[in-house]
């Protein structure tokens, strides 16, 4: 038996991430948990932010942004740069980040980030609460400690987290599964299981 729930947004989980906007110079973080993939080719983006919030006009003026993806010892510099307003505080210097030169855009990369995802704006689109910019993926950086030797990243050793109406978890790194799995053959799913005792030994 299942309870009806007030309409809302009750997708979840969801990726939380500080994207980085301005310049290396004049920059901002803010929290966001409302991003996605909408387009795989182009590699589009986008996130949505209140017109409110400091670092909307800055990335409306700018057309471009850096996601950062959040591991579990970032979260709590990430609520800090969620709750605290960037008219008042650099939120890098206290929080103790580092800002790294991005290839494709001007606002910087967060270093202590395992992944970084620069951004341009290609459109807005205007809703009641949230302004939604709609960007294409110009560049991404890895950490090159989760990066194996064929090229393969690990998310899993990234100890990355998510939003669940107003808390934070810590993604489990417990593989169940892959793209396709479902419809493996015995032979593939032999080879598979082989493939994954060598790389725990």
């Amino acid at each position: 038996m299942k309870v009806k729930s007030t309409v809302g947004p009750l997708l979840a989980p969801l990726p939380t991430v500080m994207v980085s906007c301005g310049s290396r110079w004049a920059s901002n973080i803010l929290t966001i948990a409302w991003t996605g993939i909408i387009n795989s080719n182009p590699p589009m983006t986008y996130i949505s932010v209140q017109p409110k919030r400091y670092s909307h006009d800055i990335i409306e003026k700018r057309g471009e942004f850096v996601i950062n993806l959040v591991p579990a010892s970032l979260v709590k510099a990430m609520d800090f740069c969620g709750v605290r307003s960037g008219r008042d505080v650099d939120k890098f210097e206290a929080q103790g980040l580092t800002r790294e030169k991005a290839d494709t855009v001007s606002a910087p990369l967060i270093a202590e980030s395992p992944v970084n995802i620069e951004c341009k704006v290609k459109d807005i689109i205007r809703m009641p609460s949230h302004d939604m910019f709609i960007a294409e993926i110009t560049a991404v950086h890895v950490d090159e400690k989760y990066v194996n030797e064929k090229g393969a990243y690990d998310f899993g050793a990234m100890d990355l987290v998510a939003f669940n109406h107003g808390k934070y978890y810590r993604l489990s790194a417990e593989e169940l599964g892959f793209f396709g799995f479902s419809v493996m053959k015995p032979k593939t799913a032999k080879r598979k299981a082989a493939e994954k005792a060598q790389r725990k030994r």
